[in-house]
């Protein structure tokens, strides 16, 4: 019997960000716009290896949040309720799951990647994100550019002698 097996990236988005020097900068003076960047980069991600990625960060200490789910393109983002931490919602979400699906959960938390590794998923490192985020953006590029290569114009003009090209352009005049 052949399963349905679904590939999923379950990133715990506030460790990513204090894991990574350009992304801590920005949240320092814009926590917003560091979790826009790092949403753009995983989504970035999820087109260019069919990952269905989730970008889980937690309101602990945010009194009476509800949980929110947000779809955008190729991923979710996910704000937990009070009193969730983002590693309760990953694990809750891993279990959820069939054994069977390809999970990847990107984290620090040595805790949360015992957990991760007890449920059966992948875990990496967010150094092993941004290395995984550079091959796939390098991949995209290079992929662009030899499909742009293939779209350069292929014109008769563009590969017949000045000679023959007048006698066509005479030719078509004549008619």
């Amino acid at each position: 019997m052949r399963r349905n097996i679904k590939s999923y990236l379950i990133v715990d988005g506030y460790n990513i960000i204090n894991a990574w020097d350009d992304l801590k900068y920005i949240a320092i003076s814009d926590l917003e716009g560091a979790r826009e960047k790092l949403i753009d980069l995983i989504i970035e991600y999820a087109e260019f290896t069919g990952r269905k990625a989730i970008i889980v960060f937690d309101a602990y200490n945010i009194k009476n949040s509800k949980e929110t789910v947000e779809n955008r393109k190729h991923i979710q983002v996910v704000y937990t309720k009070e009193h969730q931490t983002a590693d309760s919602y990953i694990e809750k979400f891993i279990t959820s799951l069939s054994k069977y699906d390809d999970v990847k959960v990107a984290t620090n938390d040595y805790a949360e990647q015992q957990i991760v590794l007890g449920k059966g998923a992948a875990r990496i490192s967010s150094r092993e994100l941004k290395l995984d985020l550079e091959h796939a953006k390098k991949s995209m590029k290079e992929k662009n550019s030899s499909n742009q290569k293939k779209i350069q114009r292929n014109w008769l003009e563009d590969r017949l002698d000045k000679e023959t090209l007048s006698k066509l352009e005479n030719i078509r005049r004549m008619h």
